[in-house]
């Protein structure tokens, strides 16, 4: 013998159901890991920045540091780019720094994939695009909000930021390579992106805000 549920039943688990579901996928698109708690809602993180293993002889040795800090859970992420040893003649040219795929070092920068491009787009329109720098006396230092995240199944956590040889085309260079890359050239240094504590960023923010200043 067959049991037939109350309509109103049924109406009510469809709700709860279709409740549950929501509830996850929003859960999911702002994940946060528990360092947001311990750092007053905001999340840090950091990559060091090395040359290539696989780098050609004769072009520049570039270290450095990337900085980031998003509030959680839709802050724009900010970004802070500490870069030396770069050239130091006349007319620097600009180098372009992008995030790639993959937090994979194992054929130094050229093991990290494209660009990271989880919505299948042209580039410039890549999350991580950050553009062009020009350095001064061999040294790269900016400041810059990006569409980036650190939260949700798009964090950026993980995967590489990648300086390049050349400056990016921003897609005006009228082949496919313009599309995909910018046609910015070989992979100078990389690093992998992670989670830091917030000393890094509080004490270069603040170097950053001084420099400013005096401009």
């Amino acid at each position: 013998m067959h049991q037939h549920w109350p309509k109103s039943i049924m109406v009510a688990s469809l709700l709860l159901v279709l409740y549950i579901c929501q509830s996850a996928s929003a859960s999911t698109s702002t994940w946060a890991p528990p360092e947001v708690w311990q750092n007053n809602g905001a999340l840090y993180a950091t990559c060091k920045v090395r040359p290539s293993s696989t780098l050609a002889e004769g072009l520049p040795k570039v270290y450095g540091q990337v900085l980031f800090k998003q509030d959680y859970p839709h802050g724009k992420l900010r970004v802070i780019l500490r870069f030396n040893g770069f050239p130091t003649g006349s007319g620097p040219e600009p180098r372009a720094v992008h995030i790639h795929q993959y937090g994979d070092l194992q054929q130094g920068c050229d093991s990290t994939g494209g660009h990271y491009n989880p919505e299948g787009v042209n580039h410039p329109n890549h999350p991580g695009d950050f553009g062009n720098f020009v350095p001064q006396q061999g040294k790269i230092n900016a400041a810059f909000e990006s569409e980036a995240m650190l939260f949700g199944h798009l964090s950026v956590l993980g995967r590489a930021v990648v300086i390049h040889e050349h400056q990016d085309d921003l897609g005006l260079g009228g082949n496919a390579g313009s599309l995909l890359h910018g046609n910015s050239g070989r992979r100078l240094g990389c690093c992998v992106i992670g989670i830091s504590t917030p000393n890094p960023w509080n004490t270069y923010s603040r170097s950053m805000t001084r420099r400013l200043q005096k401009i």
